[in-house]
């Protein structure tokens, strides 16, 4: 019986080329804007866990109450051995210490005057530690544009748009003038060594890398960290295991009266990302239920006038003896059929353009122009195994749920009607 409709679908364009051709245009935008969702989704947890909030993060509770303004004078002490308690206590995790800074950086002239200085946004992190990690999970060496990457103390980098604006050389002396911990001036020279780019508009302004012992120098911060971040391995992060680490962490360390202790916060309990997070899950949602109601309509006015069109050929098969409900039936294994077919090829192309944009991305950078947000500019889809399959759901019900409800015709028509609308 299947290959005898099969082959009917096959012979009688008519009857299954604009419902397949409807099937796939829904299925392929389905699995576009379902894999380009997640890769927003991927690309945003990614840059804010990397720059700024790791999957888990660590801080004073009166540093976190106003951490955008960077007071490192609320910053964590002893954090050495904070850092061997998180290790001993939570070993599936890597743990990096940070400090966000700012300041001016300063060029001199070859008399030692001002040539010229801009603000910088800077980030210590562990760059000349034996075991350090944050090369790779920064992935600088992919981010450098020119020079070359710090191997000893008192060497940075600085974005490229800031290296240009302040017409700065590879190996030029820069001077770092900043704040202490403890509310002195803080100056310091460093060497450029180094550009980067991260493709991320609020960093690649105005950023600059430093190693975390010459800031903590710099600033007076000796064996303090403003932050200490967690990532699982892998760069993945697990929802409920970080829930579950914070939870614990808070049950332990905190205290809500003293303002300098301890708090863990998850990434998605920091600014507003859970929120975020939450709101985008929601469109993919709202997106392929719309597209599924948008299909189940296209595809149920084509069940109406396919089966306005065939009610000749359902009253000769009522006529010779067939059921109302083998036709009824008959007719839902064609949608089925028809489904399975424009599912497959939909699911074939919406791949193919959702691993277009995967490796090669769209360009936003003009629309993040001034934005703060810590977000990629090129923008990229993310195939995972649920987009192979996650077609096929619109595809097929949209197709059954129209031919269901145009199908309930037959039942309501009368055999003599039917013939005489053959005319025979």
């Amino acid at each position: 019986m299947t290959r005898f409709l099969f082959k009917g679908l096959i012979r009688d364009h008519h009857r299954s080329l604009f419902p397949i051709i409807i099937v796939t245009a829904g299925v392929m935008t389905s699995i576009l804007m379902y894999c380009f969702m997640l890769g927003i989704i991927d690309d945003t947890v990614r840059s804010n866990a990397k720059l700024d909030t790791g999957h888990v993060k660590i801080t004073t509770r009166a540093y976190q109450e106003i951490s955008r303004q960077l007071p490192n004078d609320l910053a964590i002490l002893n954090v050495s051995e904070l850092i061997s308690e998180l290790e001993r206590e939570y070993p599936q995790m890597e743990w990096a210490q940070r400090i966000k800074f700012g300041g001016l950086l300063d060029l001199p002239d070859e008399y030692g005057e001002t040539r010229s200085q801009g603000p910088a946004l800077g980030m210590a992190v562990d760059l000349l530690s034996p075991k350090t990690k944050e090369m790779n999970r920064l992935r600088l060496e992919k981010a450098l544009v020119r020079g070359r990457l710090p191997q000893a103390s008192g060497e940075i980098l600085v974005s490229e748009e800031f290296a240009n604006r302040l017409e700065a050389n590879m190996g030029e002396l820069a001077t770092l003038i900043s704040s202490t911990a403890r509310g002195s001036m803080a100056v310091q020279n460093f060497t450029i060594v180094g550009t980067i780019r991260f493709g991320i508009g609020p960093m690649d302004r105005n950023a600059m890398i430093a190693d975390l012992a010459d800031i903590q120098y710099a600033l007076d911060m000796e064996n303090s960290a403003a932050e200490v971040l967690g990532f699982f391995p892998n760069f993945v992060y697990q929802k409920r295991a970080a829930n579950r680490i914070a939870t614990k962490f808070n049950s332990e360390i905190e205290n809500p009266e003293d303002e300098f202790s301890l708090t863990m916060l998850t990434l998605r309990e920091q600014g507003g990302l859970g929120e975020y997070l939450e709101m985008i899950n929601s469109r993919i949602t709202l997106i392929l239920l719309s597209f599924f109601f948008v299909m189940s309509l296209v595809l149920w006015n084509a069940g109406l006038m396919s089966g306005i069109r065939r009610y000749g050929e359902i009253g000769v098969r009522l006529a010779i003896g067939e059921s109302k409900r083998h036709v009824y039936r008959s007719l839902l294994s064609e949608s089925f059929l028809i489904g399975t077919v424009g599912s497959i090829v939909g699911t074939a192309i919406g791949l193919g353009f959702s691993y277009y944009l995967q490796e090669v991305g769209v360009d936003i950078s003009g629309m993040m122009k001034g934005s703060n947000i810590l977000m990629a500019n090129v923008m990229r889809a993310k195939i995972t195994p649920v987009s192979y399959y996650i077609g096929f759901m619109p595809g097929l019900l949209a197709t059954l749920m129209g031919s269901a409800i145009s199908g309930i015709g037959v039942f309501r028509r009368q055999t003599a009607q039917l013939f005489k609308e053959l005319e025979v």
